[in-house]
């Protein structure tokens, strides 16, 4: 099932994506605005991880800024306005304030939701990754909890040929977000 997509009168704006009810996330893709489904347990405790552990590399390095999903990147594609990822790295460190950074993140995060009656089809998923790379951004993580290719890394110079890490491998995002890593196996509560 794709997520659900709020009635509007006109095309939609980013300024209506600061609108949206319960600060849901949501994304602007052809000029509507696209409620992004809520997650489950196990997707939630993989982007706690994530989140942590690109923080520590953040303030490690100061290399740039890390977001949680609740931000849109605005971008200028000729279909899409807006990217909301699960968790985003970028080496922009210019500050928004209370605003949307503008430009695509370096690094997207986007984690399959084990909640069936909420999964995108694949040629979704394979059309947005298409739209990061098109707006800027170098390495995309596709993480699949429930799949033995836990983590794949597609990168905007190969980006039909994603590296896959499993289990017990340590993942990285070069060179999005230069001399990190992560254990795959944190992904999981």
């Amino acid at each position: 099932m794709t997520p659900t997509t709020a009635p509007t009168q006109a095309e939609a704006a980013i300024e209506d994506l600061y609108l949206v009810p319960d600060k849901r996330r949501a994304e602007l893709v052809n000029g509507r605005i696209v409620i992004l489904p809520y997650i489950g347990m196990n997707a939630s405790q993989a982007k706690g991880a994530l989140l942590v552990s690109l923080k520590a590399h953040e303030k490690k390095t100061e290399l740039g800024k890390t977001y949680t999903s609740r931000v849109a990147f605005v971008v200028d594609l000729p279909h899409r306005k807006s990217f909301s990822p699960d968790i985003a790295f970028t080496q922009d460190k210019r500050n928004f304030g209370m605003r949307f950074p503008e430009g695509s993140p370096t690094f997207a995060v986007e984690i399959r939701n084990e909640l069936p009656e909420n999964n995108f089809p694949e040629t979704e998923i394979e059309q947005k990754r298409a739209d990061y790379f098109a707006a800027g951004t170098l390495v995309v993580w596709d993480v699949d909890l429930l799949s033995e290719d836990v983590v794949r890394v597609y990168r905007a110079a190969t980006p039909d040929t994603p590296t896959v890490y499993r289990r017990g491998d340590i993942a990285e995002a070069e060179p999005a977000v230069p001399g990190w890593t992560m254990p795959v196996n944190d992904l999981f509560a």
